[in-house]
């Protein structure tokens, strides 16, 4: 996968909104729309107007015109090329569980530049056993597999007791990046980049936001 170095310094905030800007453009161009403004695109996506100007100037290779704003296909193909996703990068996936099934089944990973190549599990009755075209590997050819097709980044199924383990074998195969589903806190280097996915602190904080709705409409 480049590195891109325009990318350095961007805050998380930032990148995590451009998804959203390329959904959102994505479906106007869907619609036969040429054009898009960062006013309406603040408007549509609940956004601060200001906020959106300065995420979209730090992407686009082209200004947009007062009042006219930007070629939807002209900021499409900047926000693809700043995001990498025009650049296919190779992913595995460790734990074929519940979760570890919904992701392979998920085609859209390929709209944004991952492409799952391989699998691995422990359970006997799943090993070699295909999904979504994939077919599961035992978990003990992981390190081999990862080295041997230069894969960088890993994604994590697994329980938590399994996760350190797992991370530890993906890293010393060449993975620089996992993406943990595990409930589980990775002790890696700093080299490493991680995403955890928190799905309990993210129930905390809906549940928490319900319960405010709930109160205000008493």
């Amino acid at each position: 996968m480049e590195v891109k170095k325009d990318n350095i310094g961007i805050s998380k905030a930032t990148i995590a909104r451009l998804p959203a800007y390329l959904r959102y453009l994505k479906e106007k161009q869907a619609k036969g729309e040429k054009k898009a403004s960062s006013t309406a695109i603040a408007e549509e996506m609940h956004l601060n107007a200001v906020q959106v100007r300065k995420d979209l100037a730090l992407v686009s290779s082209v200004a947009g015109k007062p009042k006219l704003g930007f070629e939807i296909t002209d900021l499409i193909e900047d926000i693809n090329r700043f995001l990498g996703y025009d650049n296919t990068t190779d992913a595995v996936i460790v734990g074929v569980g519940g979760l570890g099934k919904a992701l392979l089944g998920y085609g859209g990973f390929r709209n944004y530049g991952l492409n799952i190549v391989a699998a691995f599990d422990t359970a006997p009755k799943l090993i070699g056993k295909k999904i979504s075209s994939v077919t599961v590997q035992s978990a003990d050819k992981i390190q081999e597999f990862v080295r041997r097709q230069n894969v960088k980044i890993g994604i994590i199924c697994v329980p938590k007791e399994f996760a350190q383990s797992v991370a530890d074998e993906l890293v010393e195969g060449g993975v620089r990046a996992i993406w943990n589903f595990a409930p589980a806190h990775l002790q890696l280097s700093e080299k490493i980049a991680v995403k955890n996915e928190d799905m309990a602190g993210s129930l905390a904080i809906l549940s928490k936001r319900l319960e405010q709705i709930l109160y205000n409409e008493k």
